[in-house]
């Protein structure tokens, strides 16, 4: 009777069919079901603006919170940090869920208000991952994002080679991430970067500045093209370990 209830219910939050596993016993689904309803009331108490349900967690610390803007039925898990001060602040679209100890920053310098962050709806971002908003990010609808990730939308100068680097300030290109890509674990995305629709980023891969193409698969330090995902000729793969 609970999972019939709850498949009902998050079927109807998340707009597709969704069907607990079998084997997940009653008991667990009671206790998340309790931790679940809590978080929205904290949600609910909290006074951030948003389109539908937000669950928050007690353990998540949100700063400038007048900058943040969320859509309907949005997850901020435990230990998540969000600075929402920026130019443009901080978007959650519908649907988007933060994994445990995600943090967002939209200013990383005080010297220079960053640009901010945009998610589209649909997204998951991982847990232990980082997203330095300085330079702006969007990432957009559908796309997914592994665990202990990292953004950085920012760059420094160094051309001087008689001013500390320091001291000679940063550059903002900004990083977009199109739909339904997918980004694996451990990798870390660098300012400048603009990831094409329905990319798959390797677990561990250094995407540095530059287009990648749709519908590609990329890895490696640097991240390079591996293949096509419409390829199916497995000898073109490269070794690039």
């Amino acid at each position: 009777m609970l999972k019939a209830l709850l498949n009902k219910k998050i079927t109807r939050w998340k707009g597709n069919n969704y069907i607990i596993d079998e084997k997940i016993p009653s008991s667990y689904l009671l206790l998340l079901s309790i931790d679940r309803s809590l978080m929205l009331l904290r949600g609910k108490l909290s006074g951030i603006s948003n389109k539908g349900k937000l669950f928050l967690s007690s353990h998540a610390s949100i700063k400038w919170r007048r900058n943040l803007r969320l859509g309907n039925t949005v997850t901020i898990s435990r230990g998540c940090f969000i600075d929402a001060l920026s130019y443009n602040g901080i978007e959650l679209g519908d649907n988007v869920s933060l994994g445990m100890n995600t943090r967002i920053e939209g200013t990383g310098n005080l010297r220079f208000l960053g640009k901010g962050m945009k998610i589209g709806n649909n997204v998951g971002l991982g847990s232990d991952s980082f997203y330095g908003c300085a330079g702006g990010i969007e990432i957009g609808d559908d796309t997914i994002i592994g665990n202990f990730v990292s953004f950085h939308s920012e760059n420094h100068v160094f051309d001087d080679l008689d001013i500390p680097i320091r001291l000679q300030g940063v550059r903002h290109a900004g990083i977009n991430v199109g739909r339904n890509c997918w980004i694996g674990a451990k990798a870390t995305v660098l300012d400048g970067a603009n990831i094409g629709d329905g990319c798959i980023i390797a677990a561990g891969a250094l995407v540095t500045a530059g287009n990648y193409s749709t519908n590609c698969i990329y890895g490696g330090v640097p991240a390079r093209l591996i293949k096509k995902r419409n390829d199916r000729n497995e000898t073109q793969v490269k070794n690039i370990c």
